[in-house]
């Protein structure tokens, strides 16, 4: 049961996109990834490299492509 229910929250809060630039600053002028994503529940980024940038890292991303 609880295996159905983490199915469920991920699909509703974790979403992947094919195009994003992830900031690290308000400016925008720090990049910390530009490229694919999984955004994660608990708000980590997830890079394709399996690398995990923590949400205290990143000040905002721009969606650039629908989700997959």
């Amino acid at each position: 049961m609880l295996d159905a229910v983490r199915d469920t929250f991920s699909e509703i809060f974790e979403h992947q996109y094919s195009d994003v630039v992830v900031y690290g600053d308000r400016e925008g002028e720090i990049v910390l990834h530009e490229g694919p994503v999984r955004m994660r529940a608990d708000g980590w980024i997830e890079l394709p490299t399996d690398r995990l940038l923590s949400p205290e890292a990143v000040h905002h991303v721009d969606i650039r492509s629908e989700r997959r």
